[in-house]
């Protein structure tokens, strides 16, 4: 695959999403999450450009949506790698709290989160 070069930690989740940009949709699945971005499963990754800036909706819940917008960061297979370039206050609340649920320990969280303002 490819080296671990992570700065945050990831959970595992495997939510629906919806990828768009430029008028054309994705359907995937999320395999990942982080502070930073995601990996996700695509079924058509070919046919995304590099240079782009996608909008990716993430459905958690029937209620509870994320919502970022992204740039591509690695293909791999049919896996994506997204580096979040932007995000609104109430997405990275519900991600926060996400992740800080599925870590266990509020200290990851913060280490994270000090990682995310420095970068």
């Amino acid at each position: 695959m490819y080296a671990e070069k992570r700065h945050f930690h990831r959970v595992a989740h495997d939510a629906r999403a919806t990828l768009t940009s430029a008028g054309r949709a994705w359907s995937c699945l999320v395999e990942d999450l982080s502070l930073n971005g995601c990996l996700v499963d695509l079924t058509e990754p070919r046919l995304l450009d590099p240079g782009q800036i996608y909008h990716l909706s993430i459905q958690l819940t029937y209620a509870i949506r994320i919502e970022m917008d992204v740039a591509l960061a690695h293909l791999a297979g049919n896996h994506a790698g997204f580096r979040c370039v932007s995000i609104d206050s109430d997405s990275i609340g519900q991600l926060r709290r996400l992740i800080e649920l599925n870590l266990g320990d509020s200290r990851l969280l913060e280490r994270d989160m000090r990682e995310l303002i420095r970068g």
